[in-house]
């Protein structure tokens, strides 16, 4: 009688851990992947590079949706997606490059003359904020999982939705209504 029930709670335990609806980020297949994709500037040889690494995709992948994403759905983090303290550089639209470091609470961003303008996300009030020159501006509280809340300049805030169409009526509401589109 011991036996059945232990190898029945052990069978819903381990059911339980490997159909948890984990999805999760894959963050050691993505960074093989990445890696990959970037191997060399030929995507020719970047094919071949996967052909003969492929079991590698397999290991990561499988390493990934029995033990990190499980780690990452049951403890909120993904311990291989973590890119605190490192620096990136980035960029801009304007063709200058900027150096992003991630924070443990959000993004640090130095201009190439210097500036520096941080990213600071507030899970109490689940608000983002730029800090600049010591002053703190809040830009948006996300409402729920498909709504935030941005502020304007002018005071007011704007309900907005998480997909394409809020990103651009955000746009429009921080430009004025007014929205340039180049190619």
């Amino acid at each position: 009688m011991y036996n059945k029930v232990l190898k029945s709670v052990t069978c819903l335990m381990i059911g339980t851990c490997l159909m948890s609806s984990c999805i999760g980020s894959f963050g050691l297949f993505n960074k093989v992947l990445d890696w990959n994709q970037q191997a060399t500037n030929s995507k020719f040889l970047n094919w071949i590079i996967f052909v003969l690494i492929s079991p590698a995709y397999v290991l990561c992948g499988v390493a990934d949706l029995m033990v990190i994403n499980s780690i990452e759905f049951w403890s909120g983090s993904n311990p291989l997606a973590e890119n605190v303290g490192k620096t990136e550089s980035v960029v801009g639209s304007d063709g200058k490059l900027y150096a992003v470091t991630t924070l443990e609470d959000g993004y640090e961003i130095k201009d190439p003359e210097g500036k520096v303008v941080n990213f600071k996300y507030d899970k109490e009030d689940n608000t983002w904020s730029m800090v600049q020159d010591g002053k703190k501006t809040t830009l948006l509280r996300i409402k729920g999982k498909d709504t935030a809340e941005i502020y304007l300049k002018d005071g007011s805030t704007k309900d907005v939705t998480l997909n394409e169409q809020g990103v651009f009526e955000t746009q429009m509401a921080v430009n004025d209504g007014m929205f340039f589109a180049f190619r």
